[in-house]
């Protein structure tokens, strides 16, 4: 007999997704092709975990056991110090009150580390993977996104934060933050002009807004970081690794402090992460990138939960 009951509302939705589901899955599937052709190695790590690094303005939830990972940084660090110098992984990470077109508390990251190699030489190789991914999924590297084109394939904007809060705000960045207007001005002034027509990478961030990176040689104001937007949206965050065990422990006593102050939930010491500093860490660097948000714009929707498992 005909199934005469009445289409579910689940039902329908995941009917309406389909397309773009099977585009987010191509493009899972071709970032993985990259990888491997660049002889990375897939990993998998907790994502129950005893304790995460102290970033102030990520909440990891609490669970039963431990935290859920905001990210697998700490644990692919030790992979690191262990002799495994080209790595990465695909999997969920997860962070407290965060919900809206373009964030949801479980959330995809891709996450990759690479020994001897620097800040920019992963900015070269993120420039490379993108335009592969492109080319496979959508067959150009062309994108369009929120009515405006972006060009993978063409020299990216190297944008130093120093000189866009110059340039989009008006304000030297010494300014805003001794105002305590940091994160506002770059989230009403600058984030909206970045990565138009073309990737723009976000460079040289200060030094007290990189807890995890190494400072510049040249100017140890700055930390060697970076963040990569397409159409005004962040997509990835990249660093040259601190690798200074006391340097790190004092980092992070100060942003335990700061979270204290500001109300954030007191996490226990990131124990296994920092005897691993002790024995060792080499010269590397690593870069997170929100898979969820680069299929947005793969798909050219305004939602995250356009692309992703209603929720």
């Amino acid at each position: 007999m005909p199934n005469v009951s009445p289409k579910p509302e689940l039902i329908a939705r995941l009917e309406e997704l389909k397309p773009r589901l099977t585009l987010r899955a191509g493009l899972i599937a071709a970032l993985r092709r990259f990888y491997a052709d660049h002889g990375f190695l897939e990993t998998e790590t907790p994502v129950l975990i005893p304790a995460p690094a102290p970033e102030e303005y990520i909440e990891a939830p609490a669970a039963v056991g431990g935290f859920l990972r905001s990210s697998p940084e700490l644990e692919m660090k030790c992979l690191l110090a262990a002799g495994y110098d080209r790595i990465f992984q695909l999997g969920p990470c997860f962070r407290r009150d965060e919900y809206g077109r373009r964030h949801r508390p479980e959330f995809t990251m891709l996450e990759w580390y690479q020994s001897g190699a620097d800040y920019l030489v992963l900015a070269e190789f993120t420039r490379a993977m993108l335009i592969f991914a492109a080319r496979q999924v959508l067959g150009r590297t062309t994108l369009s996104w929120r009515g405006r084109t972006i060009e993978l394939d063409t020299p990216w904007q190297y944008l130093s934060v120093r000189d866009a809060y110059r340039d989009y705000a008006g304000v030297a960045v010494e300014t805003a933050l001794a105002a305590d207007s940091f994160d506002e001005l770059m989230v009403t002034k600058i984030e909206p002009q970045l990565g138009w027509g073309r990737p723009t990478l976000l460079l040289d961030y200060p030094a007290c807004r990189s807890s995890l990176a190494r400072l510049k040689a040249s100017d140890p104001t700055v930390a060697e970081r970076w963040e990569l937007y397409l159409g005004g949206l962040e997509i990835a965050n990249a660093f040259s690794e601190l690798t200074a065990a006391g340097e790190q422990r004092e980092r992070f006593r100060q942003a335990r402090e700061n979270r204290r102050r500001d109300g954030g939930q007191d996490y226990p010491e990131a124990s296994d992460f920092l005897t691993m500093l002790d024995y060792g860490l080499p010269e590397s660097s690593g870069c997170a990138l929100g898979v969820d948000r680069l299929a947005m714009v793969w798909a050219a929707v305004d939602d995250i939960g356009e692309i992703t498992y209603p929720r």
